[in-house]
């Protein structure tokens, strides 16, 4: 997790190739997800711990897969050749600083932190994106990351309005 964090380059190759690094990504993503719970403790209650590691999971695989058809079909460079396992592996441990919101819980930090390892895991996502759809530049790897989500939104937007009672 802390290479990850890190934008380790490497890693995130590594994490591509490694098909056994599966079950490592995904407790990053639930890890960070926890840890966002608790962070938020106070306004979305115990429950809302449970709830947002599901929504987690439900959303990495979600942006996953929006990122490999985005990545591989829409924006694919001649050496881009990637699979749902690598998007998998690599977007989950751009997860990592994620872990960083339980300090929220922290009285008058909820907000600051949320938005600190927000910006901070997209960037690790860039990175990550980069690696596992071998694109030679950041750029595209940027333009995948906001279409997706964009896109990512939209569902979540839709979804919410449908199981809360048709408002947004």
């Amino acid at each position: 997790m802390i290479r990850a964090a890190k934008l380790d380059v490497n890693f995130y190759e590594k994490a591509e190739a490694d098909k056994t690094m599966f079950g490592q990504a995904m407790l990053v993503v639930v890890l960070s997800s926890i840890a966002g719970g608790i962070g938020s403790i106070g306004q979305a209650g115990i429950a809302g711990v449970l709830v947002g590691t599901i929504l987690a999971l439900v959303a990495w695989y979600v942006w996953a897969y929006l990122t490999y058809f985005i990545g591989t079909r829409f924006l694919a460079e001649p050496q881009t050749k990637a699979d749902m396992g690598e998007l998998l592996r690599t977007i989950g441990f751009s997860s990592a600083p994620g872990v960083l919101r339980v300090l929220g819980i922290i009285p008058g930090l909820n907000v600051i932190v949320n938005i600190v390892a927000g910006i901070w895991m997209l960037v690790a996502m860039v990175v990550a994106v980069r690696q596992a759809l071998d694109y030679s530049n950041t750029g595209r790897a940027i333009v995948v990351c906001i279409i997706g989500w964009v896109v990512q939104m939209v569902i979540g937007v839709l979804l919410f309005s449908l199981f809360m009672g048709g408002t947004i």
